[in-house]
């Protein structure tokens, strides 16, 4: 019976036209305020997205580290029980050091030296842009350089003939301190390939094979700076983490792909949290539209709540009347913003209409409908509008009753 009378009340003709008119602009408002929710949301999430497809690239789901230190050591009998362990579908044994690379000029880098089994835990070798993903041996060592390294160096990776000279600062017992050349060891390396993932990435490592950067560090061969890990798709990686805390306890750190990548993550979600408030403060604004339509509806329905009183309506009916007309403007409001959302995202990932400006792998902002933000941002209008409708509702159920002759 309530969806009755607000349904008539929103349909007819008012007396005055301004109302009419406040309440298409409170429709409009919220449709405009729900589209741009919706659509900010899709933009972060299908940006975070990406992040961790770029990512997921290069950081595999599990590494295994020093807790303290630079290096671990493991011996054949700790492999044995990590494969062993369910959940792990392939490891791979790396080392990781600062170093200096020489061609016309000097380039600080990051060099990480990895075994055959690199190319079946993470992407990179299927983010060749030059080249070929060869990594040479201990005595003819080769390297795949980030594409921001090469660029550094001002050379082609798969043209260039002459070897590039990598230098290497280590720590030992032979080491002299009164003579700082010997902690540096030299060797001649030769270009292979170029990887493109992403700048932070790009602009610092260089990758070549693990006997060989073990030997020009000094390291033992059961000496790594971690175990990478990639996990069966039928396991969740949270799941394969405790085990392997399980067998090693607090000598070591296992992490996920998100606890490596800890900060950026959580940076991204507090600025996607951050804009869903500062939209909301939209809504709440176009909210007062609403206050202000139905304010002046219960102003021209003063002679109807007097003849519901007569009639045995209580206050809590005539309340719900003007509070069903309110959520009646919202989910006008919020129904047209959800649609225009969805189709601005169907025009964005279909026409790529808005560019992305900058160095990226994909030139157009991606989007990503996720149906919880769907029922996040329903909720909020919906909120927003009990809160605004209940004012004028009160008013309207609280009008005093006066029966004249």
């Amino acid at each position: 019976m309530n969806f009755l009378f607000t349904w008539r009340y929103f349909k007819a003709k008012k007396s005055t036209n301004a109302i009419n008119i406040i309440s298409w602009v409170s429709v409009s408002a919220i449709i405009l305020g729900t589209a741009s929710l919706i659509i900010v949301l899709s933009v972060f999430n299908g940006l975070e997205q990406l992040v961790q497809s770029l990512y997921s690239s290069f950081y595999t789901d599990i590494k295994i580290s020093a807790a303290k230190g630079k290096f671990i050591s493991v011996s054949e009998k700790n492999l044995e029980q990590v494969r062993q362990i369910n959940g792990v579908s392939a490891y791979s044994l790396t080392v990781e050091d600062k170093a200096l690379l020489q061609s016309n000029n000097l380039q600080p880098v990051v060099l990480k030296g990895v075994d055959s089994n690199y190319a079946h835990v993470n992407g990179v070798s299927r983010n060749i842009s030059k080249g070929s993903f060869t990594l040479g041996t201990v005595d003819h060592p080769a390297a795949v350089l980030g594409s921001g390294v090469e660029n550094a160096l001002n050379l082609e990776s798969d043209r260039s003939i002459m070897p590039l000279m990598v230098y290497v600062f280590r720590n030992g017992p032979d080491i002299n301190p009164a003579d700082p050349q010997s902690s540096v060891r030299s060797a001649e390396i030769a270009p292979a390939g170029t990887f493109r993932i992403q700048q932070d990435f790009d602009n610092q490592y260089v990758i070549t094979n693990l006997p060989f950067l073990q030997r020009m560090l000094g390291l033992d061969s059961n000496q790594y700076s971690a175990v990478e890990i990639e996990c069966s798709k039928t396991v969740k990686p949270e799941e394969v983490k405790k085990r392997l805390e399980d067998l090693f306890g607090n000598s070591l750190k296992v992490q996920t792909r998100y606890e490596q990548n800890q900060t950026l993550f959580q940076v991204m979600r507090v600025e996607k949290w951050v804009i869903y408030a500062i939209l909301t403060l939209i809504l709440i604004v176009a909210a007062f539209n609403i206050v202000g339509a139905l304010t002046m509806l219960v102003l021209e329905k003063k002679m109807d709540i007097q003849v519901l009183k007569a009639m045995g309506a209580d206050n809590r009916f005539i309340q719900r009347i003007f509070l069903n007309e309110g959520l009646l403007l919202a989910l006008l409001g919020g129904g047209g913003g959800i649609l225009l959302a969805l189709f601005m995202c169907w025009l964005q990932v279909r026409f790529k209409l808005v560019p992305l400006q900058g160095n990226f792998l994909i030139d157009y902002y991606p989007v990503k409908i996720i149906p919880a933000d769907l029922l996040l941002v329903g909720g909020t209008i919906l909120i927003v509008a009990l809160l605004a409708s209940w004012l004028p509702s009160r008013k309207a159920a609280m009008q005093p009753f006066e029966l004249k002759t």
